[in-house]
């Protein structure tokens, strides 16, 4: 089963070390033993955690190579902040800033992030974007619709980064919607995960 995993990892998310791997199933571990506790995610999903949430998460991993600074907001049940923090343990000089004001899911993603090259912040969003921290890659996933998503990554976007932004079915009608306010460069990679969701590449932003 574990080599199955790997494999699977390895396809989705590029090249990673043993040592990486186990501790991402160190991870599902640990948020299966707190999810019966805090509502982390969808119970419904739970059956599903390595392909439905962990791997949906790893899939970013290849679309920003070069990066090194990554932020993930609303990080709640720590997807994708707390896999990336896992999986960035393989990039010389990577860190990522999981930003969540849910205080149990602080304390889970403390725990669950601990060894990583990353940090939690407990602050809502539109209080952390004031402190200045820079960032190459800003994540976000099932945390709000696109129109509202850019008004909280503005801060970074505006600044150069980019974003990898999880969306749905629904993702082009809040493009659309979006365009109304904002004016954006996009990349849609279609989700190796789900045939149905993209992850949007967007940078270049400015507001109409």
């Amino acid at each position: 089963m574990s080599d199955a995993r790997y494999d699977e990892l390895a396809r989705v998310a590029g090249p990673v070390s043993r040592e990486t791997f186990s501790r991402l199933i160190a991870f599902q571990a640990t948020f299966e033993k707190w999810a019966a506790r805090i509502n982390l995610a969808a119970p419904s999903t739970i059956p599903e955690l390595w392909n439905r949430h962990i791997l949906d998460s790893a899939q970013l991993v290849p679309l920003a190579p070069n990066a090194l600074r990554f932020v993930d907001l609303g990080s709640g049940g720590g997807f994708p902040g707390a896999v990336l923090a896992v999986l960035l343990a393989d990039r010389d000089g990577a860190s990522i800033t999981l930003v969540e004001s849910n205080q149990k899911k602080v304390s889970f993603l403390r725990n669950a992030i601990a060894g990583s090259p990353g940090r939690v912040v407990a602050k809502r969003i539109e209080e952390f974007a004031g402190t200045g921290e820079d960032a190459d890659i800003v994540t976000a996933r099932a945390l709000a619709p696109l129109n509202k998503l850019l008004g909280l990554a503005e801060p970074w976007l505006s600044a150069g980064a980019t974003a990898l932004f999880h969306k749905g079915r629904d993702y082009r009608r809040e493009i659309e919607e979006s365009r109304d306010a904002w004016q954006f460069s996009l990349v849609e990679h279609p989700s190796v995960i789900d045939a149905a969701s993209v992850i949007l590449e967007i940078s270049d932003l400015k507001k109409r």
